[in-house]
């Protein structure tokens, strides 16, 4: 039997090119705070806070929806490990280079440490379909509600659950994101109980997105590695230069 060849939405890239813009958008406002150029409390005031939190939601609902869709045309384990080789990976290659520039702030799980994580959990999950609903209400639920200072310490801070924030230059715990992920597959899951269709509208919109978003959500992984080392690059470059 021929496995159907997965098809390339544009319109899911498009959505992920749009996310992912937003976040260099908001890492070069980060950036010129980090540099000293403007004076802001990102980590702690609106409408920063909110917008990322906005970003990262829009990230982990499409990697549900995602997941359901590669799993509905490339089903093999194989493929999945593949893809989360490169993933973890890229993981890695975060800490590495944050410890550098933050050491003892270093990313020790930021997001794309949480998507590995995740994508191991969600994925036996992707059979329940439409009942991550549920339980990604449950895991939002939980996170939001339920603090204990006994998940404050590492690695049990990667739960979340905590009464404070550990100091790291990104922090994306278990709980409450594994939900919006959980999400995500159910949304995904009612998607294709209808063979992956769009509406009209959105049928027009997968016709003919805006390329710069597909390029971003096609290469989202490499982007994100590359644009933080490049914008604080150029504005170091410019600091010396003035």
């Amino acid at each position: 039997m021929t496995v159907p060849k997965p098809p390339r939405l544009a319109l899911i890239d498009a959505l992920r090119g749009f996310a992912v813009a937003q976040m260099i958008v908001y890492h070069f406002i980060y950036d010129l705070n980090y540099f000293g150029w403007v004076k802001l409390a990102m980590t702690r005031d609106q409408p920063w806070v909110g917008w990322r939190t906005a970003i990262v939601a829009q990230f982990l609902l499409l990697l549900g929806v995602g997941l359901v869709l590669r799993t509905a045309y490339k089903p093999a384990w194989r493929d999945f490990w593949s893809r989360w080789a490169q993933i973890a990976g890229a993981a890695v290659l975060v800490s590495a280079g944050t410890w550098l520039v933050f050491g003892p702030r270093y990313v020790w799980f930021g997001i794309l440490h949480f998507i590995a994580v995740a994508l191991v959990l969600a994925r036996p999950l992707v059979a329940l379909g439409a009942w991550n609903l549920l339980l990604g209400g449950v895991a939002i639920a939980l996170g939001l509600l339920v603090k204990d200072a006994a998940f404050n310490p590492t690695p049990l801070n990667v739960i979340g659950l905590v009464t404070m924030k550990p100091r790291t230059e990104d922090y994306v715990p278990l709980f409450p994101w594994i939900g919006v992920v959980l999400i995500g597959v159910a949304l995904g899951a009612q998607w294709r109980r209808h063979g992956f269709a769009l509406a009209p509208a959105l049928r027009r919109l997968n016709e003919a997105p805006p390329r710069w978003l597909v390029f971003l959500g096609v290469w989202s992984l490499t982007v994100y590695l590359v644009h933080q080392p490049v914008l604080m690059g150029a504005l170091w470059l410019v600091r010396k230069i003035a």
